[in-house]
């Protein structure tokens, strides 16, 4: 049976899901700082991860944005194929929440209508749309804002399929030693291995949505994430990247079949506030 969905459901819900994610860290990133500092043994690491979190609870407080970047708005929408929307176009109610919510909740508007004049668009639109059309009569929205300290930070490698795992690990643990500070850590790892091109920076940006401690349910995929996060974790770039024993928060990783002769490695790097929140309508 179809259910009617009005595009204006969508705007509302974008609208304050921009702002909610922009001032309050979502709950599994919360408990991953906090963890993070309970183990970090290294004192000026510990003292950056406790400036980090008292951050973290005065921008709730006070309604501060948790990051002075408010990213540019990234959305992804799993539509259920028996869903109708009336009232106007999805993209144009989309664009509309997330313009209402920057600037009613007066944050950084950071997107330029065009990559090389440079105009700012002045309401942080448009965003980043990505659409799944899956069975059902819901729809899943997922807001990540993303600021580019950290966006700047990510890779694509086209591996050839003689590289290997080994040479998977390799791009992935090369790409966080050469993001060093820049990507305000302790981060969070997306990846997004197989698939084409397109499809592996795809992958990599919806891992980093996952939540913090849930793990791929492919037991291979499992062990690799873990092993990773070990790794770059040694590695000791620490908060802020002044040393420490806390360089990374996950590694999430998301695979899909792939060709042959390839093995693309999307590596998307995301900094301690890994703004997400998800609603389903």
């Amino acid at each position: 049976m179809v259910r009617t969905v009005n595009v204006e459901t969508l705007t509302t819900n974008i609208k304050e899901m921009c702002i909610q994610a922009n001032h309050y860290l979502a709950p599994d990133m919360a408990q991953a700082m906090k963890n993070a500092y309970e183990k970090e043994t290294k004192p000026l690491a510990k003292q950056i991860l406790g400036q980090l979190l008292e951050n973290l609870d005065i921008a709730g407080k006070d309604m501060i944005p948790i990051c002075q970047d408010t990213g540019m708005a990234v959305v992804f929408l799993k539509i259920g194929q028996d869903v109708h929307f009336e009232g106007g176009s999805v993209e144009d109610a989309v664009n509309e929440g997330v313009r209402q919510g920057y600037t009613e909740g007066y944050l950084r508007k950071s997107v330029v209508g065009d990559p090389l004049e440079r105009v700012n668009t002045k309401d942080n639109t448009p965003a980043i749309i990505h659409y799944e059309l899956v069975p059902g009569d819901k729809v899943e929205i997922t807001v990540a804002p993303k600021g580019f300290g950290s966006e700047n930070m990510s890779k694509i490698i086209m591996l050839k399929p003689a590289d290997g795992i080994e040479g998977v690990k390799e791009a992935i643990i090369g790409a966080v030693k050469e993001a060093g500070p820049n990507a305000c850590p302790p981060v969070v790892v997306g990846v997004g291995i197989g698939g084409t091109f397109e499809k592996a920076a795809i992958l990599a940006k919806k891992a980093l949505t996952r939540e913090i401690g849930v793990h791929s349910e492919l037991p291979h995929v499992k062990a690799l994430e873990e092993e990773l996060l070990e790794k770059i974790n040694q590695i000791g770039l620490g908060p802020a990247g002044l040393g420490g024993d806390t360089t990374a928060l996950a590694v999430n990783i998301n695979t899909y079949a792939t060709h042959i002769a390839g093995l693309p490695v999307a590596i998307n790097i995301c900094c301690h506030v890994n703004r997400h929140i998800v609603r389903e309508i």
